[in-house]
């Protein structure tokens, strides 16, 4: 039976900000009934260079210019650690886990000292070697997103994260394509399930496409964690939000995958408690075509297979033929056992 599918709700940056917006995402996140809520733990300077240009995604949601600053924006994005412990209350008193994703060696401290219980990798962060060795001492938990990544790297990047002290069982990988939005023709899903096969982890999926046919799918294909942006706006201003569930999306893609989790199953083919009373009304029985005699011998012309099922199974027709009847039987009549010998 497949196990409870992981699901975080990515608020990211999408709080813009605001302390009270950001409660207001946990609000909805959980009300969703997701499993973690999730933000970004930054200090900007440590993160991006004062003459770093925003990404062209990004230039494109804000609607800013090609020379707009990423550290000007960020900047303005950042939770302090006062809010993060407001949000680990407010979390708490709403029954969702917190979780924010670290983009600097600093903040991997922090969300220590506050005793997060998993730690989130970015794409970005795939590729930082002190980053990763950071995180592997800590031997926590950890997923690991993979956009813009080779099977190389993705390997590398776990190989490391065991190296510098995590156990291998406690990581996972999710397959992601990092473009806000994704194009459907982008996903390439399949790639999923070829880290799984070659790393032998468990495997998930971070998503960007607009809707939420694809997270579903990715459950289907045998993701045991999605993550997923949301917003309360997608008007909102700000990079992320075009690219975002809304509040009811997120509450209608969580319901979906929850009712796949009790869909799966178990791995036996047997007919349900309620399929068990429908076998007699839904199956059939071996009846006789015609009136026939007293000592006929019964040929498959004699003999026709209706409803309900609970005489002879059509499975032993071959069995029937030849046999007489033991007496005078009319049309329609449901063979027994009892009238042929």
């Amino acid at each position: 039976m497949r196990k409870h599918i992981l699901i975080i709700a990515e608020a990211g940056v999408n709080h813009n900000g605001n302390i009270e917006m950001a409660k207001r995402l946990i609000d909805a996140a959980a009300d969703a009934g997701a499993d973690y809520v999730k933000f970004q733990t930054f200090k900007t300077e440590k993160l991006v260079s004062i003459d770093a240009k925003q990404a062209e995604y990004q230039q494109k949601n804000m609607g800013s210019s090609a020379e707009a600053s990423q550290f000007e924006m960020l900047k303005k994005l950042e939770l302090s650690v006062n809010d993060h412990h407001e949000l680990i209350a407010y979390c708490n008193s709403k029954n969702i886990k917190f979780l924010s994703t670290a983009f600097d060696l600093d903040s991997i401290d922090l969300l220590n000292e506050l005793n997060i219980d998993l730690f989130k990798i970015p794409s970005g962060e795939i590729t930082n070697l002190p980053y990763l060795e950071k995180i592997g001492r800590l031997n926590k938990q950890v997923i690991v997103s993979t956009g813009m990544c080779v099977m190389e790297e993705v390997e590398e990047a776990v190989n490391t994260l065991v190296a510098a002290g995590t156990q291998r069982d406690k990581i996972s990988v999710l397959h992601c394509t990092t473009d806000y939005p994704t194009a459907m023709n982008d996903v390439n899903l399949n790639a999923m399930l070829s880290i799984q096969q070659h790393l032998n982890v468990p495997v998930g999926y971070s998503d960007h496409t607009l809707g939420i046919e694809i997270p579903i799918a990715a459950v289907a294909m045998g993701a045991v964690i999605i993550e997923k942006h949301f917003t309360l706006d997608k008007s909102l201003p700000g990079p992320d939000h075009k690219a975002s569930l809304e509040p009811s999306e997120l509450k209608a893609m969580v319901s979906a995958i929850r009712n796949l989790e009790m869909a799966f199953g178990s791995s036996d083919k047997q007919p349900t408690a309620t399929e068990k009373k429908n076998m007699l009304v839904g199956r059939k029985s071996i009846h006789l075509s015609r009136s026939l005699s007293k000592g006929h011998v019964l040929s498959e012309s004699d003999l026709i297979m209706k409803r309900p099922g609970d005489g002879i199974s059509p499975m032993k027709l071959k069995t029937i033929v030849g046999k007489q009847l033991k007496r005078d039987l009319p049309a329609e009549h449901k063979l027994m056992i009892e009238d042929i010998c």
